[in-house]
């Protein structure tokens, strides 16, 4: 079988809860005038390890005495972890390229993160790049320690020849609201066109959620976070009609309780998948259309909410030359950087009005125009304490009553939402 490997995933990962000296402590910000060579890591995907060493070189030619090395993040069971790890031990590199919204909050709890509002203009800078979305990043003390980076708004990609088969119309499906997405999975399944009608991740990871409830949820409460002002949000009647439509599809097995290894969709297994723009070329050799992600009553597409499934960029505070850092940051997300990065890797720089900064791209990409309408429109998980800790608490519960129906849906999202609450509110 196909396996598809995408981006690092995260685990949960015992990071150091020391004092903040011991876990690489923070700086002044006189640090943040400091010039001098750095070192930055990316990601291990090759279109965007190629993109990261183009980009160095260009600054390195003309920046011979402030000179950047690009490494590849180093091997383990999550990046995530070596990150940690390296804060921990005060040798963190002075920027990362794949640093994941969910972790940011661990991070800067071991106090390994550089607050970008610290530098002249850097306040300014993010919010101008990135527009609205920009605020979804901001910690719990309004700083900036992460930058707004990339992102791969997701939808629903379905197989126009299995609908075919099924006897649906493979270009305008059936699929706005939940009532019509759970007839055209009935109809897939029945007529056995798909063993599956889609098939989510159904392990009790906490970042699957990402990728089953959250984008629902998102798209029926046009941008609602799971946990805003420190409270969950996902209790109420749009969380557990989520939590109902996709106990639907669970308990008729129009999605499969069982973890398939391998890719469902490109091996014609699940009509259906979840997905952003990244998987345009993976499923070149798929007959593919795009749709939003269903809705209650079929919101309009200019009106619904994703997930960003978004990675950014981070200083960290073992940075000496947090001055070339910052400069390198900057040329980094420049426009005519984020256009290379859009070239190279299909996915969305997380720029205010994209569509309109490089048209010249979505005019010979048409495929990924939709993707570039949703990021601007996009949610992120809630930048708050215990963040890894309240998606699990979250996954837990969904898994044991939506996934396997061992409880009442309603009453799981109650008892999830009380427990995440005092999560939310942990310092």
């Amino acid at each position: 079988m196909k396996t598809v490997r995408r981006r690092t995933r995260l685990v949960a990962l015992p990071i150091c809860l020391l004092a903040l000296a011991a876990c690489g402590g923070g700086g002044s910000v006189a640090d943040a005038t400091a010039t001098g060579p750095i070192t930055v890591w990316l990601s291990n995907n090759a279109e965007e390890v190629a993109w990261g060493k183009t980009m160095v070189d260009a600054w390195n030619a003309d920046h011979p005495d402030e000179a950047v090395t690009a490494q590849e993040i180093p091997a383990g069971k999550s990046s995530e972890e070596v990150i940690g790890a390296a804060i921990t031990a005060g040798n963190a590199p002075c920027l990362i390229f794949n640093t994941s919204p969910a972790a940011v909050p661990q991070f800067q709890k071991q106090g390994g993160l550089v607050a970008l509002d610290d530098f002249d203009g850097g306040t300014d800078y993010i919010v101008q790049r990135s527009g609205d979305v920009a605020a979804q990043y901001t910690s719990t003390d309004g700083k900036y320690y992460q930058m707004p980076w990339k992102s791969n708004p997701v939808m629903i990609f379905y197989n126009k020849t299995l609908f075919a088969e099924a006897g649906l119309d493979p270009d305008n499906p059936p699929l706005a609201t939940y009532d019509e997405f759970l007839e055209t999975s009935r109809t897939l399944v029945s007529s056995g066109a798909a063993a599956a009608a889609i098939y989510p991740a159904p392990t009790s990871e906490f970042f699957q959620s990402w990728f089953d409830f959250y984008p629902l949820y998102a798209a029926a409460t046009q941008g609602t976070q799971l946990v805003e002002d420190g409270k969950a949000t996902f209790a109420g009647d749009e969380g557990k009609a989520v939590a109902d439509f996709w106990h639907t599809m669970y308990d008729e097995g129009l999605a499969p309780q069982e973890k398939y290894n391998g890719d469902s969709f490109a091996d014609g297994v699940a009509a259906m998948a979840i997905v952003g723009p990244w998987a345009i070329p993976v499923y070149a050799d798929v007959e593919w259309g795009a749709v939003p992600v269903p809705t209650p009553d079929g919101m309009p597409m200019e009106e619904i909410h994703t997930f960003s499934d978004a990675k950014n960029v981070a200083m960290f505070t073992a940075c000496e030359y947090r001055g070339t850092a910052w400069e390198v940051l900057k040329f980094a997300t420049s426009e005519e950087q984020d256009g290379a990065l859009l070239e190279a890797t299909g996915q969305m720089p997380l720029r205010a009005d994209l569509g309109a900064t490089y048209p010249d791209y979505f005019s010979a990409n048409p495929d990924y125009t939709v993707f570039a309408e949703l990021a601007g429109r996009t949610t992120e998980v809630p930048n708050v304490a215990n963040s890894i800790e309240i998606w699990q608490t979250f996954r837990n519960a969904y898994s044991q009553s939506v996934v396997f129906g061992n409880a009442d849906t309603a009453t799981a999202l109650d008892d999830a939402a009380t427990a995440i609450d005092a999560l939310a509110g942990q310092s």
